[in-house]
């Protein structure tokens, strides 16, 4: 099996289609561009007819069969589109799916789209039998290390020449929100016929559209990065984020944090990661948070959540975002007043 990004999708198609490609993730717009793509690929190779079917449990899987089977003579080549539910195949559809690999041939293009993959679909008889001659392109939203190359990229395929300070800004202002990022560049290129897009060109055309949650937030509280923090608390204020769920998001992070501090006086951090059954993908970012923080920097910000948390019960119309910016700064290692302190205990 090939696996790509989608960028590099239409250099694949251009080398020559295969039977089946396989298209999973969160993020819509690089789905349907994916789609798009593979299909127009097919039609320049005679797949002129296209079926589409949403898999469920009432899908009849003899009609999506036939389509295999009712080959003629005279018949068109067709691409078959087979769209699966949020959590992937049940075992019913996983019995149909490998049946359907056995009747695939030249003349039919299988197209998957799904939303996420997990570790057992990937190990499943269904996927390892449609994958094997197959591509299998990987359509999550880009994370903040990986935006920059997809915009330079985006930019390119454009014929835009893009600055790389304009591309900083551009990550920063629509970060998680790629449909919005496109149209701003596609605005970009009609305002600027000659393609060039200078960080002064994009500061004047842009608007801050980045799009968060609060498990961003969290994220870049854990790395100490002060400016993004703040930025994705804005962002989420704008949107009417309720400040409960910040709450309620940041308290389970910081008691587990107090819990792996009391412990690390005598245990080591890879033993706890271990005993606590923490991600990988997460275990450098509470790792990097363990090193940074005090346990009295973790017990002033159990403090803080506490005041909040009454405040919210007993006036729900008082706003705690300065206090979520308080202990933001707290998180990230600036040190505060002690006026903070005092002012969230009256």
């Amino acid at each position: 099996m090939i696996k790509l990004y989608p960028e590099q999708l239409i250099s694949q198609l251009n080398e020559g289609l295969r039977n089946c490609y396989l298209i999973w993730g969160n993020e819509p717009l690089l789905l349907q561009e994916s789609q798009d793509h593979i299909r127009k690929a097919a039609e320049q190779h005679s797949f002129t007819e296209h079926f589409t079917y949403t898999l469920d449990n009432h899908t009849e899987w003899d009609e999506v069969f036939s389509v295999c089977q009712s080959l003629s003579l005279f018949a068109s080549r067709q691409t078959l589109t087979l769209l699966l539910p949020e959590n992937g195949p049940n075992a019913v559809m996983a019995e149909q799916l490998v049946k359907l690999a056995e009747l695939l041939h030249p003349d039919i293009l299988l197209i998957l789209r799904g939303l996420k993959l997990t570790k057992a679909q990937e190990n499943s008889s269904w996927f390892k039998t449609l994958g094997k001659n197959g591509v299998y392109i990987s359509c999550q939203t880009p994370e903040l290390n990986r935006l920059p190359q997809w915009v330079a990229q985006r930019a390119k395929v454009m014929k835009l020449t893009l600055e790389a300070q304009a591309n900083q800004l551009l990550c920063y202002c629509y970060e998680g929100n790629l449909l919005a990022l496109t149209q701003a560049l596609e605005r970009l290129s009609l305002l600027y016929p000659d393609g060039k897009l200078t960080l002064h060109r994009i500061e004047n055309a842009v608007n801050d559209a980045a799009h968060f949650t609060p498990y961003h937030w969290v994220d870049s509280l854990l790395s100490g990065k002060a400016k993004r923090a703040w930025h994705i608390l804005k962002q989420l204020q704008q949107e009417d984020c309720e400040a409960v769920i910040l709450l309620r998001t940041i308290q389970r992070e910081l008691l587990l944090l107090l819990t792996l501090k009391r412990q690390s006086t005598t245990i080591a951090i890879k033993t706890l990661l271990d005993q606590h059954r923490i991600w990988q993908n997460r275990r450098p970012l509470l790792t990097n948070a363990l090193q940074r923080l005090t346990q009295h920097d973790l017990q002033l910000a159990v403090h803080l959540l506490v005041q909040m948390e009454l405040r919210i019960k007993q006036d729900y119309g008082q706003s705690v975002w300065p206090d979520l910016e308080t202990i933001s700064m707290l998180l990230c290692g600036k040190t505060l007043p002690e006026s903070f302190f005092n002012a969230s205990r009256h």
